[in-house]
């Protein structure tokens, strides 16, 4: 599989490992984050990872920030990205199994390089089960994308 790895300065700890598990794994690895502790904003690293995913250069997404949850809400903001975020095996896998995540948010403030590879392993492993009732769900979280790019191209959306 080819993944998009993407990190922000406070991701930076954890992103050697990541980037090491990744290949370990048997993993491309498109690697979009800094290589310095420069401070950055997580949305622009987390948009020019997930564009990767989007256009079909990388399967799966891979984010590391400090908590995750900037990296997760800056995923799910771009069409056609299901991001989850990454600190447990159960949710890692359930999260592709069920409701077809392609990206996966970890703090690297939170977890630490042990838990990352189970969680990578979980990840990467699983695959959308795809019967009628997780179909379903996630066809309507792609309509719920759709409604609201459709909301603001219209002028309804909020702010207006």
């Amino acid at each position: 599989m080819r993944i998009a790895l993407g990190n922000d300065h406070a991701g930076l700890g954890l992103k050697e490992h990541v980037s090491r598990t990744l290949r370990e794994l048997g993993h491309d690895v498109i690697d979009r984050g800094l290589n310095s502790d420069a401070p950055v904003d997580f949305p622009d690293i987390t948009r020019a990872t997930c564009e990767l995913v989007r256009s079909g250069q990388a399967d799966r997404a891979v984010l590391v920030c400090g908590t995750g949850v900037g990296a997760v809400i800056a995923a799910n903001k771009i069409p056609g990205i299901r991001c989850g975020l990454g600190h447990d095996v159960y949710s890692a896998h359930q999260g592709v199994e069920h409701d077809d995540t392609n990206a996966i948010a970890m703090g690297a403030w939170l977890i630490g390089p042990a838990m990352a590879t189970e969680v990578l392993t979980a990840f990467l492993g699983a695959t959308f089960d795809n019967d009628a009732d997780t179909a379903r769900r996630v066809a309507k979280l792609r309509q719920m994308e759709l409604d609201a790019a459709a909301e603001l191209s219209s002028g309804e959306g909020a702010g207006s």
